[in-house]
């Protein structure tokens, strides 16, 4: 795996921005502007590991901090400004990386805050949006509202997300995604939770589902970038 280089990214006003780590092979077709969950920062080992997974398949990646994890606090963000890092992200990725097309999007809540951001106003340069298991709606409260702006996105999207995911019922997911036409994509991975963990008795490990997110972002890049 490249060495990940340390970058800064400005967002508003936020005295020194928040940190970024771009790993970029030689061989790079594509960028993905990749966000962290809710409760994890941009070192969490999935983040490591997936970002690792996608540079031995030609794709650079560009991990980076909300402002509140920066700061070491536990609420989020509110989605203006989570909408803001984002963008300011997405920003900083073409100008580290001049001339790769550019993807984004991440694991649950950055998923959600990049499409916010998407449908507020598009992301320079962003051809598709790929999320890491969309949150629905909150465990054991199923409900539609925190994908109302997905309506407003133009651009391609990939849906990857575990059949065991308490965080997206199938039953609300599948025909929200049908409703959204041609732009969307679902991949399910069959037993993974929310983080993509499988039952033992699958007999199936992390890495081969590492195998399958991977191979599933790579085919469906393939047809936009």
């Amino acid at each position: 795996m490249p060495p990940a280089t340390e970058l800064r990214v400005r967002v508003g006003e936020i005295t020194g921005g928040v940190s970024a780590l771009l790993v970029r092979p030689a061989d790079a077709r594509f960028l993905y502007v990749l966000a962290h969950g809710a409760g994890a920062g941009m070192r969490h080992p999935f983040l490591e590991a997936i970002s690792q997974r996608l540079a031995e398949q030609g794709i650079a990646t560009l991990r980076y901090q909300f402002p509140y994890m920066e700061q070491r606090a536990r609420r989020p963000d509110p989605p203006a400004v989570a909408a803001a890092a984002v963008r300011a992200a997405v920003m900083e990725a073409a100008r580290a990386a001049p001339g790769l097309p550019l993807v984004a999007g991440g694991k649950s809540f950055g998923g959600r805050m990049t499409s916010t951001a998407q449908a507020g106003e598009p992301l320079p340069g962003v051809r598709g949006l790929v999320f890491l298991g969309f949150p629905l709606h909150p465990p054991g409260r199923p409900g539609n509202e925190r994908a109302e702006h997905l309506a407003q996105v133009q651009v391609p999207m990939l849906f990857l997300q575990g059949t065991r995911d308490d965080f997206a019922d199938l039953k609300l997911l599948r025909p929200l995604v049908k409703r959204l036409g041609a732009r969307a994509t679902l991949h399910l991975v069959d037993g993974g939770d929310h983080s993509f963990k499988v039952l033992k008795k699958s007999g199936r490990t992390e890495a081969d589902v590492m195998t399958e997110l991977v191979r599933a972002i790579v085919e469906w890049t393939d047809g936009i970038v």
